[in-house]
């Protein structure tokens, strides 16, 4: 079974993701950012580092998809799925050109196309982490990467909160399988007690999905 999680920086995304693959006792994949030359480059530039951004990103996410749907029994942090949103954004904000988004787009279909002719073609499950716009800004400054930080800059915050606001419509047109909304503001995973009922509601969603009982503890 190949579960993905999908939301906003800073939702808890990553731990969300961890604790899945930990509770079903499979291998969890993570968004590459920590080694990312790319990231902070483009925090500091949007306009320069947008295009080549977003083309790291997707080379990783069709990657990590492409080997995750063949081996059959992971969980991954972000996919490909929902890097076009990002791209679209930056485009619309000027830091993409149409050009280069065409490009992306040839390039993101072809990608497409080829995850297709693997006999697994799309994951069982999508979780949609879920939180509001302040919950979002106030984990992104307590996890304090210097380059995410919205003080001073009001674009950055603007960004931001064209990101969260596309998030909704991206959840509701994700048609490749079943998916579900877990809400991270009133399930704060640091809360013990709520990591618990989070896996449940995962594991309520996933006895509709095709082949659980093997992955269920």
């Amino acid at each position: 079974m190949v579960i993905i999680t999908a939301g906003m920086i800073g939702v808890g995304k990553t731990t969300l993701t961890g604790m899945i693959a930990e509770h079903l006792g499979t291998q969890a994949f993570f968004e590459p950012v920590g080694d990312n030359p790319v990231l902070p480059l483009y925090y500091s530039d949007p306009k320069k580092y947008g295009f080549l951004l977003q083309i790291f990103f997707l080379n990783k996410r069709f990657a990590m998809i492409k080997k995750a749907l063949t081996d059959d029994n992971n969980v991954l942090d972000r996919s490909i799925y929902e890097d076009a949103l990002f791209t679209r954004e930056n485009n619309k904000e000027g830091n993409i050109s149409d050009q280069e988004f065409d490009i992306y787009l040839k390039l993101l279909d072809n990608m497409m196309a080829e995850l297709r002719s693997i006999p697994k073609k799309a994951p069982d499950l999508l979780v949609y982490a879920w939180a509001d716009f302040d919950t979002i800004l106030y984990r992104i400054k307590k996890r304090g990467r210097e380059y995410e930080q919205v003080e001073n800059d009001q674009g950055l915050y603007d960004y931001y909160y064209k990101i969260w606001s596309a998030y909704k419509d991206w959840f509701e047109s994700y048609d490749e399988g079943p998916k579900m909304l877990v809400d991270l503001q009133k399930y704060d995973l640091a809360q013990p007690a709520n990591a618990q009922k989070v896996l449940q509601l995962i594991d309520t969603k996933l006895t509709t999905v095709r082949q659980p009982s093997s992955l269920l503890k």
